[in-house]
């Protein structure tokens, strides 16, 4: 079991690198708002994301199974500590970098996330900045109850057409 358990952890080292990677595509498409490179990667980032889930829940239950048969492991027991009850020193070498290794993939997605959402934001208010504009939208100069601007538009426009 322990040999499945490094097998899962690389796969997932892996699809979280890859993941990082399409972050980084996803960033320049967000960047250069192209749209229909953004849906390709969001389409991708999906299939990932399945894959991962999976490879989670296997990880899971191997970790849950091989604590099983350890009396000392309690669930304040830190994964490294718990590696090191691997039956060789090979597996616990080997247990140690890919956990330290996924800890670095999972902070640079979760990086490469953030810095993307904020990009989406910016795409985003952009878009809504030259709609308001095409309407001939203006916007008050007091806030509305929920502290967003009140924004007037004047029928230059037909939005349904």
């Amino acid at each position: 079991m322990w040999q499945e358990l490094i097998e899962t952890l690389d796969k997932l080292g892996e699809v979280y690198d890859k993941l990082a990677t399409l972050g980084e595509r996803k960033n320049s498409a967000l960047v250069a708002i192209d749209m229909k490179g953004l849906s390709n990667i969001l389409d991708e980032e999906q299939l990932l994301a399945a894959r991962i889930q999976k490879l989670e829940q296997k990880r899971v239950g191997l970790l849950h199974d091989l604590s099983k048969s350890d009396k000392s492991v309690t669930a304040a027991t830190k994964p490294k500590d718990f590696y090191r009850t691997a039956p060789t020193p090979a597996a616990q070498k080997n247990l140690i970098e890919l956990h330290d290794r996924l800890s670095k993939s999972v902070d640079r997605v979760l990086t490469l996330r953030n810095n993307n959402r904020v990009l989406a934001q910016c795409a985003l208010d952009f878009v809504q900045g030259q709609l308001n504009r095409l309407s001939g939208a203006s916007v008050e100069p007091t806030y509305s109850g929920k502290g967003a601007g009140i924004v007037t538009h004047q029928k230059k426009f037909d939005f349904k057409a």
